[in-house]
């Protein structure tokens, strides 16, 4: 099979896949009975990497949850004739006109409120902040308020493209009212009626003009620009101190007070010859969505500091037990797709002891990302500083790994023989072949007979890992089924 890869940058048809090595692999198959459609809907779905964010914003009760269940096509998104039903950012994968795009709903948008209303406006703005477009939802039967005043201020700020949407117009008598919201200053209201569906159509062909056809790379910067590292960790684990002595000066504020660090904070550091972007965050509590004020916030730019990085490196106070809250910071940046490294910090200060049993909990606890490079360090002596740019550049590489398809192929069919899928209810549902859609993180989609247990898909990714390599990356693997056989040529 000819293993053609096309250059950095240039997965859009075919994911990964270069033009001979994709005609191939449709050849591949429709000789197994394959629908082409489906097999190219995988490698597009496997393959895209992230897709463009749409976020639905507006104050309480505007509709805003009927809409993204309209927009969807399902009921999914809870919806009451009461505001505040939504509380927390909710993400779903949505189509229209035979594009993708990630639409969040959010909570109701309030100016000066307390306690979980300011949380839920908190998690709002975060939503505008991290998406490429937004629809604004406003009640065209009650007009434009002083809040939704405040919410075009915002929006302005964020300086997002937007969709102004004045809902419940059920007829065309509401039109009227809908005309009246040019005054907002955002373009053109779209009346729409999202519980009968009058008008989203026209809507989302706006939508979908105001969405990017791919979500800008937010990471690195030009080609050959720098790479970027965001530190991040449990409040207090040193990764203020960490950057302060890759740097050999204080860039950043450092005191034994938790949560010195609020606003994530850049800085261009040369070590081994090559510049990087570090990225400070705050720490990350438990309890986030119970937290107000400063705090909620830090956590939140934290969390988006995460998105725009390529290399999580995740510091863990090695003195203390690992916690819940290291686990789930770990399987954050393992949800995000970045690349890993996990750094113990304070190791100056364990004695043989406590060496003893970290070691032990490291097995137990982080057994999920087993594969991420591993570096003992301290950030007040500089011990094993040296270490952290050849980790860095061990998980970037495996973050970019690609296995061309005749390569895998010929893996694959090698396991199979060797390891096949047990019987279940008197059939045994086989790998036929597969190839890998994308990178940053490794996505690869394979296609089977039937349906492949969750625990043979650990086993072969467990494998991938020792054949290729993939150091640093978590790496995604989707299935896809055969509906039924084609006669095999």
């Amino acid at each position: 099979m000819n293993d053609q890869i096309q250059p950095e940058g240039s997965e859009h048809e075919h994911g990964a896949l270069g033009d001979a090595e994709y005609a191939e692999f449709m050849e591949l198959a429709a000789e197994e009975g394959f629908d082409v459609e489906d097999v190219e809907g995988a490698i597009e779905a496997a393959g895209h990497g992230p897709l463009p964010v749409l976020a639905v914003i507006g104050r309480p009760n505007v509709g805003k949850s009927t809409l993204v269940n309209r927009i969807i096509g399902r009921r999914e998104a809870v919806v009451e004739d009461k505001p505040g039903v939504t509380r927390d950012r909710v993400t779903y994968e949505a189509e229209w006109a035979g594009r993708r795009f990630k639409l969040v709903d959010t909570g109701g948008w309030e100016q000066d409120v307390l306690g979980i209303d300011a949380s839920v406006a908190a998690q709002a703005e975060y939503a505008i902040e991290a998406a490429d477009a937004v629809v604004f939802v406003v009640d065209a039967t009650v007009g434009a308020t002083d809040t939704d005043e405040a919410v075009v201020r915002l929006l302005r700020k964020a300086g997002k493209p937007v969709v102004l949407c004045a809902n419940k117009v059920d007829g065309p008598s509401g039109e009227a009212d809908a005309t009246a919201l040019w005054s907002l200053g955002l373009g053109e209201p779209h009346p729409v009626s999202a519980l009968h569906g009058r008008g989203t159509g026209d809507m989302l062909d706006a939508v979908l003009d105001a969405l990017p056809e791919a979500p800008e790379q937010t990471f690195g910067a030009a080609i050959g620009g720098p790479r970027r590292i965001a530190l991040i960790g449990r409040p207090n684990v040193g990764k203020s101190s960490l950057l302060n002595k890759v740097a050999n000066e204080d860039r950043v504020v450092v005191n034994e007070l938790a949560g010195t660090t609020r606003d994530p904070v850049d800085e261009l550091i040369e070590l081994g010859g090559i510049v990087w972007k570090f990225v400070d965050t705050a720490g990350i509590r438990k309890r986030v969505h119970l937290q107000q004020g400063a705090d909620y916030y830090a956590s939140l730019r934290t969390a988006a500091a995460v998105e725009k990085a390529e290399v999580a490196v995740i510091l863990i106070d090695a003195s203390e037990s690992i916690s819940i809250q290291d686990q789930r910071i770990v399987t954050m940046a393992v949800e995000a797709g970045r690349a890993i490294v996990l750094a113990y910090n304070k190791w100056d200060t364990l004695d043989e002891e406590r060496r003893y049993y970290l070691e032990r909990e490291i097995e137990t606890e982080f057994q999920q990302v087993a594969w991420a490079p591993r570096v003992n360090v301290s950030a007040t002596t500089g011990r094993h500083m040296d270490k952290l740019v050849p980790a860095i550049e061990t998980a970037l590489a495996g973050w970019e790994t690609r296995v061309p398809t005749g390569r895998l192929n010929a893996f694959l069919g090698e396991l199979v023989a060797s390891h096949p899928h047990p019987v279940r209810g008197g059939k045994q549902p086989r790998i036929l072949f597969g190839t890998q859609a994308g990178t940053k993180p490794p996505r690869f989609v394979l296609f089977s007979s039937g349906f492949i247990e969750h625990g043979y898909r650990r086993f072969v990714e467990r494998r991938l890992r020792e054949e290729f390599g993939f150091d640093g990356t978590p790496i995604h693997i989707s299935v896809r089924v055969r509906e039924k056989r084609g006669r095999k040529k």
